[in-house]
């Protein structure tokens, strides 16, 4: 166990120095993770919050590999890898829009819109 956590966060690491997206949603997450505590008490809510977030972060994260690996396969325009890389583009639009939906509606319940 002690092996994978070391593994993990090396990936996190060299994921983190080369993808731009990996730093903002690392630092969404810094930034996020507080303020889920300040917008509502409920533990479910927070562990709402700072899920998709992480979620996010989990899909960017599969993402970045398929992009990493497909360079490493051929570094020559190919259609059907353009089209895989795509894919994990949409995955990561779809993550986000998740997030972002989930977020919207925690800070309008906080400001009473809802």
């Amino acid at each position: 166990m002690w092996r994978a956590t070391i593994n993990s966060w090396r990936g996190i690491l060299a994921a983190a120095r080369s993808e731009a997206a990996v730093r903002e949603e690392l630092v969404a997450l810094a930034l996020g993770i507080p303020l889920a505590f300040f917008i509502t008490p409920l533990a479910w809510k927070r562990l709402a919050l700072i899920g998709v977030m992480l979620l996010l972060l989990a899909v960017e994260l599969l993402n970045t590999a398929i992009e990493k690996l497909s360079d490493h396969v051929t570094a020559t325009h190919h259609p059907d890898i353009g089209r895989i890389k795509d894919m994990g583009s949409a995955a990561v639009g779809v993550a986000l829009l998740i997030a972002g939906l989930a977020w919207l509606l925690a800070l309008a319940e906080w400001l009473g819109f809802i």
